[in-house]
């Protein structure tokens, strides 16, 4: 069934407004909704889907970053310490995207996603001491922090194995400039598990760091003609919108329920993107 340009552009509005709703509360930058939409449901080549996901990543850091440093939440020093290690793999990844099949860039962004979902339903923060003595590396270089609850109280943490967190941060540029997804996924996991940072923290801290990530690789892509401000436009607007009412949303959010969600999201997308790469429907 043809669509016209003005039905087309509103589907993708509003399928924008949940992917900027996500993407701001899980800190995953909206690709991962955006991505399956112009794939799977308007069958948009691969790599103009990623260039629109990309610049949608952008959006949704500008929109969301601002409201959660006024709020206390997001922890710049170890967001703009990390961006060192995400923006140099998002390079990377993103020249190799250019050689890539799409079948295999499709499978990896399943198997990322599906391995994200299995991660944070397993974390039990609960049983975390974030006050516990943290990494000398992270006290030289001011990275420990404190961010408000929902009391009003200031809970402080201090930061862990931030070499290991910055390895993974490497990893995660990769896969931001390969799969188009900002590497929030990781970003999160990373800051989350290898790090000892609190949940709320690392994805707030994560939208603040995705814009630098997704722009870098971004100039790869605009380099070889896949972005197209035609299909990007009403995207952005959508997921800056989403992404508003997601950085009202989140201080008062379950953590749980948002891991959950966040989940549940992710985890179907991913089923779908491997299934239609191994059959070649991409």
């Amino acid at each position: 069934m043809d669509l016209s340009l003005e039905i087309f552009s509103l589907i993708l509005f509003f399928g924008a407004c949940f992917a900027g709703l996500i993407g701001s509360l899980t800190g995953l930058g909206g690709g991962v909704i955006v991505i399956p939409l112009l794939t799977l449901g308007f069958g948009v080549d691969m790599r103009y889907a990623i260039g629109a996901a990309l610049v949608t990543s952008i959006a949704t850091s500008s929109g969301a970053a601002a409201a959660y440093i006024k709020e206390g939440i997001t922890n710049v020093r170890i967001g703009m310490f990390l961006e060192i290690a995400t923006t140099t793999g998002a390079v990377i990844g993103a020249i190799v995207a250019m050689y890539l099949d799409k079948v295999y860039i499709a499978i990896i962004f399943g198997c990322v996603l599906i391995f994200s979902a299995v991660r944070s339903v397993m974390k039990k923060e609960d049983n975390i001491d974030y006050s516990a003595p943290g990494d000398k590396l992270g006290i030289t270089l001011k990275l420990n922090g404190s961010y408000p609850t929902k009391d009003g109280k200031e809970e402080s943490y201090n930061v862990h194995n931030v070499i290991g967190g910055y390895s993974l941060m490497t990893l995660a540029g990769v896969l931001s400039g390969l799969l188009g997804i900002g590497s929030g996924a990781l970003k999160v996991l990373a800051m989350d598990t290898a790090m000892k940072i609190p949940f709320k923290v690392s994805t707030t801290t994560s939208n603040f760091m995705v814009g630098v990530t997704a722009a870098a690789s971004a100039v790869i892509y605009l380099q070889r003609g896949y972005i197209d401000p035609g299909l990007a436009m009403p995207i952005v607007v959508g997921v800056l919108i989403g992404a508003f009412f997601g950085s009202k949303i989140l201080p008062r959010t379950n953590v749980k329920k948002l891991r959950l969600l966040f989940s549940v999201v992710i985890f179907f997308l991913a089923i779908s993107m491997i299934y239609n790469g191994l059959t070649g429907k991409l």
